[in-house]
């Protein structure tokens, strides 16, 4: 019976549901001729490249019991056992169907013996049909692991990948761009659905034309891949971005997660760049046991990292004595001791935000003493951070905002009331945070050997001769650095514990005079003034002051 005709009535009967006869005749044997002569011709099914979705390892994942139920074919062709019409299984597959937004047509109802024939069929035709299709999908596979095992060995951040006219392949390294790789077109559109394939956690299909994201585990293997590939070692998770562009080109991103480097998982903050004014004023705020700490920056400037040495401090300085919960979209670091929630089951930005707040409330209702919100996103997110500092608790969480005092009209912005932003008992901590590239101690030039330089003029207007006698710039390259100046990152933060009168001023729109206040009186420390500690102790160079935080003759901007 072909998927297209009329629901027939089959001339040999459904054995009762859960009757040793049932059980035989959905095990795996082969088909009978009389089956066989009933449903017509099997081939029927699968002709015109129309696949059977509902296949064991198929693109559509279900369970054994109500696969026994049901098939569904590419073509939306939806076939159902006629003694489970009305099966609560049946139902619940077709409103997962149409939320994956899968093509699904009404019901045709067939005996069971009929889908036992149909599914014996697809399993013993589909290593055949699929082989070449198979062995090509294997290689684009190990091309994948290649790429992300180079990029690992050069611990890359990002990997870009422009499908154009031809495939570019540009590695984020230290935070700069350069172009690595160059393939024809049909290798990238091949790799990039290769890349949404792998991928453990994704919406239900790819689709070229749609903003779509995908996060790959370092733990599992790749799905499908029969050789079990595994990214390398000391690549924990890549987040990927799939994202459509003008003219008809695809564009994929792909963030790398390092495993932490950090020996026994320790919260060591001095590792990042940290000195000991900035671990004293963070040991203040893992101290305070209520209200809303957060840490600001934009993408890629090592918020999560940041959090999470400070959780995993935490923990250890309370003697594991504390129920530390997280919610977080995705766990992107593991964080020992801590009930890591993961949100799942979402697919669309708005579906996200939902099951985030989801999420989030369930954290505030398992007994918390601590909680890390992976990102306030949107309003729901932050006004739930703030109900659990108003319900005592201590919350820390990553925003996306310029800098620590920006964090406060960020807030603002997103509709967070002004009663709980001008609270020195809910809000305890600001923090802004860049990553600086650091200087090759090997190949770095003092700038006393570039004092025709603009930047260096203006360096000396600003620090006079000590400014100059003790600041370097990039080298040239040597063996110690890879030829490129750059030996790592390092974190930079200007922390803020405001009181009353700080919020007071920032939330009237008097941000400099909350900054004067700040760096006067409460013995605050811009991250300019912080910089300008690295560049003179030789860690990182004049441009890299310049390029995060303005002219060196000039006052910090916010």
């Amino acid at each position: 019976m072909a998927p297209d005709e009329e629901n027939q009535e089959m001339t040999q009967e459904a054995p009762a549901e859960n009757s040793p006869s049932a059980e035989a005749s959905s095990a795996a044997a082969p088909v009978s001729e009389e089956i066989t002569h009933s449903l017509g011709s099997l081939e029927e099914y699968f002709k015109n490249g129309r696949k059977l979705l509902t296949l064991p390892g198929g693109s559509l994942s279900i369970n054994d019991d109500t696969r026994r139920l049901l098939a569904l074919f590419s073509d939306g062709s939806f076939l159902v056992s006629e003694t489970h019409k009305f099966d609560g299984r049946v139902l619940s597959f077709e409103v997962l169907a149409r939320k994956k937004k899968l093509m699904i047509s009404k019901p045709v109802y067939v005996s069971q013996n009929e889908l036992n024939a149909i599914y014996n069929y697809g399993e013993r035709n589909s290593v055949d049909i699929e082989a070449d299709e198979d062995l090509a999908s294997l290689q684009m596979q190990k091309d994948f692991i290649s790429v992300i095992v180079r990029a690992a060995e050069k611990k890359v951040s990002d990997i870009h990948v422009v499908v154009a006219d031809s495939t570019q392949i540009m590695f984020r390294i230290n935070g700069m761009m350069s172009i690595e790789m160059e393939y024809n077109k049909d290798w990238g559109e091949s790799f990039v659905r290769a890349a949404f394939a792998s991928a453990d956690i994704s919406d239900s299909n790819y689709a070229q034309n749609e903003f779509q994201a995908a996060q790959k585990l370092g733990s599992t293997p790749l799905r499908g891949s029969k050789g079990k590939l595994m990214l390398p070692h000391n690549v924990l998770a890549i987040r990927l971005q799939f994202n459509p562009i003008a003219f008809g080109s695809q564009y994929l991103v792909m963030r790398l997660l390092y495993a932490d480097e950090n020996p026994n998982g320790t919260g060591d903050l001095s590792s990042l760049g940290l000195t000991e004014y900035e671990e004293n004023l963070f040991f203040r705020l893992r101290s305070v046991p209520t209200g809303v700490s957060i840490v600001s920056g934009p993408t890629g400037s090592g918020k999560s990292t940041t959090l999470q040495r400070n959780m995993i401090k935490l923990l250890q300085e309370k003697n594991y004595e504390i129920n530390l919960i997280t919610v977080e979209d995705p766990p992107e670091y593991p964080i020992p001791g801590a009930r890591q929630m993961p949100v799942t089951n979402a697919n669309t930005e708005e579906e996200k935000d939902e099951q985030f707040t989801k999420a989030l409330s369930a954290a505030l209702r398992s007994d918390p003493d601590v909680m890390m919100v992976g990102e306030v996103r949107s309003l729901s997110a932050a006004q739930l951070t703030f109900k659990g500092a108003l319900s005592g608790h201590g919350m820390w969480t990553t925003l996306h905002a310029n800098s620590a005092p920006a964090i406060i009209p960020r807030l603002r912005d997103m509709g967070v009331e002004t009663f709980k932003l001008g609270d020195p008992e809910l809000v305890k901590g600001l923090i802004g945070q860049r990553l600086f590239r650091k200087l090759c101690p090997h190949c770095r030039v003092s700038v006393k050997d570039q004092l025709n330089l603009p930047s260096v003029q203006r360096l000396r207007t600003a620090l006079g001769d000590f400014g100059v006698e003790n600041t370097y710039i990039r080298g040239p390259g040597c063996k110690f650095c890879d030829g490129s100046g750059i030996k790592g990152r390092m974190s930079i933060q200007e922390i803020i514990l405001p009181d009353a009168t700080f919020l007071e001023l920032i939330i009237k729109g008097e941000t400099r005079k909350a900054i004067d206040y700040w760096t006067s009186d409460l013995g605050g420390r811009t991250m300019k003034d912080a910089a300008i500690e690295r560049m003179v102790k030789g860690y990182i160079d004049l441009d890299e002051v310049e390029r995060w935080c303005g002219l060196m003759d000039q006052r910090p901007v916010y």
